[in-house]
């Protein structure tokens, strides 16, 4: 019995021992894991769409190929980075979906910052009124999403007025703006009456489709004080454009006419027909504040999508990037706007856009020139010892 109860003893120290020397070995794994552990990242890359990364819907500069390099193998994002492109007219959702799909990178909607994004900061103000969404692809959507009830199309809008535009009947797609009355629209105009209630503010989110018509209607909304058909007033309602870029480029060869020109015709009708000055806001590049809101963007990432942790030891001044890099085509409106906003902010110039010169821009260079963004990337991981 006793030789029975001294094997029970031992059975159990060893129970014991064993218990006590896994959980070393547990806490040795883990402070080896936390030791060698990837160091976070210093350094955040904004790239524009059009011009660098697509041209149209087709991928150029070996932009799926750099984009991957961007992600661990197992697809989780290993270096923080976000587009910044001042086009639009889709919900960010629905771009970082198609982006998702043309360039084989799992794409998420806080890393897509559109021209018309800032547009969210307005609902505070413009949540309940009539406003008007100008603009190619689906501007009301757009504005919806961000929490804006009352928004209405400016093809919806122009539907209620008869003649309105009269040169409708001459254009091959006025036959869509009958049935274009979605449910969205329905449910505007059983809370507002169109016909009498007054636009409290205009925002042109994409493109013009319709120059002509979009010219008419918004002279028509400004120069009355926010209802067409009415006398003419000296209150104007808010304008806002998202951008104001004269030229981008598209699939055409040669940069076609963007929202700054669109802008300028506005503007340069409205001061002819009316005795003041149009008063408009335009966000988007090169505007300094759209970098310091996507420097706020990529410092989330770091957090939510790359697993590592910011700590600033009580120091408020500090931050978590050394550099990031603006990789753009367009000179006067992505290497500009990266200078204005300063550290920590580098540019890299492509020539697969609006820029292709073969020396850097005379009058906003650029910190690096290269052909390609695949060739931007590949620079800023050697650069930065992350490849």
């Amino acid at each position: 019995m006793r030789f029975v109860t001294l094997i029970r003893v031992y059975q159990g120290r060893t129970r014991e021992s064993l218990r006590l020397c896994l959980f070393d070995v547990a806490r040795s794994f883990s402070q080896l894991h936390s030791q060698y552990q990837p160091e976070r990242p210093s350094f955040g890359i904004a790239f524009d769409i059009d011009g660098v990364i697509l041209r149209g819907r087709t991928p150029i500069g070996g932009s799926p190929q750099a984009l991957r390099k961007l992600y661990a193998d197992s697809g989780t994002l290993k270096i923080p980075f976000l587009f910044l492109t001042n086009g639009g007219g889709i919900p960010e959702s629905k771009r970082a979906s198609e982006l998702s799909k043309l360039l084989g990178v799992n794409i998420l909607p806080s890393q897509v910052v559109q021209g018309h994004s800032p547009f969210r900061s307005l609902v505070n103000r413009y949540e309940n009124e009539l406003v008007i969404a100008v603009g190619k692809g689906e501007p009301a959507a757009v504005m919806s999403e961000y929490g804006f009830k009352n928004v209405l199309s400016i093809d919806d809008y122009s539907s209620y007025f008869c003649n309105i535009d009269p040169l409708s009947r001459y254009k091959s797609w006025a036959i869509k703006q009958e049935v274009n009355k979605n449910s969205t629209s329905k449910e505007v105009t059983r809370r507002c009456n169109v016909l009498s209630d007054r636009v409290q503010a205009a925002f042109v989110v994409s493109d013009s489709v319709d120059w002509s018509r979009d010219i008419q209607v918004l002279c028509d909304i400004l120069t009355t004080g926010g209802l067409p058909g009415t006398e003419r007033s000296n209150h104007q309602p808010p304008l806002y454009f998202a951008n104001d870029d004269l030229e981008y480029q598209a699939e055409f060869p040669s940069e076609r006419l963007g929202m700054g020109a669109f802008r300028i015709a506005l503007e340069a009708v409205f001061n002819r027909i009316h005795h003041s000055t149009l008063e408009y806001t335009s966000f988007g590049k090169p505007n300094p504040s759209v970098f310091k809101n996507a420097e706020e963007i990529l410092r989330l990432q770091l957090s939510s999508y790359c697993n590592y942790q910011i700590v600033n030891n009580g120091n408020t001044g500090s931050h978590p990037f050394k550099t990031l890099y603006m990789i753009g085509d367009n000179p006067s409106v992505d290497i500009k706007g990266a200078k204005q906003a300063g550290h920590p902010w580098f540019s890299i110039l492509t020539r697969t856009g609006v820029f292709k010169g073969k020396e850097n821009h005379p009058e906003f260079p650029a910190d690096l020139v290269v052909d390609t963004v695949q060739e931007a990337v590949d620079y800023i991981l050697e650069n930065e010892c992350a490849s």
